[in-house]
């Protein structure tokens, strides 16, 4: 899965739900690569957002695989629900799940590329064992639940610390960055290692979502 590409991701989450088709086709006509789509649940995050009904929504109108990202206790026990809804990649919490290999392996199982997700305080080494078992690692920039938050800016030495990991382990696993990510620090984030950027307040608050979005995947 190792690519030389640099990744585009808009979030979902700082979109206009009320005109979700909308954005949605304007992330179609963009030069995105995947739709980042983030469920909660009210109890891991504080925040709640979307089901399988409106996921299967998305799925119709999409022209982007989607990169679905779990912030919910015991993503274990809607795998196969999530595939069934369209996810093409399944994102899970490590803090969130008790038998991670148990949990990626299933996700793959069901043809999904799987991911974990690291926590601002989580640290890369919890990685070493599961690190060649995984598609995805996805590192929070800011404490998962609301968009609109400022990056942490010890990001760029997660991202450092899990690039040396990946090459230690001759891992494939992807790299991506969620949270706080805009111009300021986009490149510096590719520079650093990262593969996939999600960016959702920055975009969808932009006066030209494409363009911006054409400027983060020109970096």
């Amino acid at each position: 899965m190792a690519t030389s590409k640099h990744l585009i991701a808009p979030s979902i989450l700082s979109a206009d739900f009320v005109n979700l088709e909308r954005d949605i086709q304007m992330i179609n006509s963009s030069k995105a690569d995947w739709l980042h789509v983030d469920v909660m649940d009210g109890l891991f995050v504080p925040n709640i957002t979307i089901g399988f009904p409106v996921i299967k929504r998305i799925k119709k109108i999409s022209a982007k695989p989607l990169d679905v990202h779990l912030m919910i206790v015991q993503p274990e026990r809607y795998i196969d629900a999530f595939k069934e809804a369209g996810a093409d990649n399944l994102s899970v919490h490590i803090e969130a799940s008790v038998h991670l290999h148990r949990t990626i392996h299933a996700i793959k199982d069901a043809g999904m590329k799987a991911g974990v997700v690291l926590n601002p305080h989580t640290s890369v080494n919890l990685l070493e064992d599961i690190i060649a078992d995984v598609d995805i690692v996805c590192i929070m920039s800011v404490n998962p639940g609301y968009g609109g938050q400022k990056f942490i800016e010890h990001t760029f030495n997660k991202v450092l610390q899990l690039k040396k990991l990946i090459e230690i382990t001759n891992s494939s696993a992807l790299i991506e960055v969620d949270g706080g990510v805009d111009i300021s620090n986009a490149a510096k984030l590719f520079d650093h290692g990262a593969n996939i950027l999600v960016a959702g307040n920055y975009v969808f608050s932009s006066k030209d979502p494409v363009e911006t979005i054409a400027g983060l995947k020109s970096l």
